[in-house]
């Protein structure tokens, strides 16, 4: 848990450069049945799989051995898209 902690400013700082770059489409984390969080979703733009790969990989967080598992799928945002994704 320590480790969370610690590399936590760097996983905010790295999803608000992708934020800057218009490269995330939105992130946070899931929460069980007692709003503890455990798991998170971020949805990023991507030209393609490898570059979706490549930016999962530079996450501090996966950098740091904390993610269980990490699953990629391309995803077509079909409703409520704003303007500027």
């Amino acid at each position: 848990m320590q480790v969370r902690l610690d590399t936590r400013p760097e996983h905010v700082a790295f999803l608000e450069g992708l934020n800057g770059e218009n490269k995330l489409a939105f992130a946070g984390p899931f929460l069980d049945a007692d709003g503890k969080p455990n798991g998170s979703l971020v949805v990023v733009e991507a030209p393609d799989l490898e570059a979706a790969e490549a930016l999962s990989a530079a996450d501090p967080f996966a950098r740091a051995g904390l993610f269980e598992s990490v699953e990629i799928r391309q995803w077509n945002w079909t409703f409520n898209k704003p303007a500027s994704a």
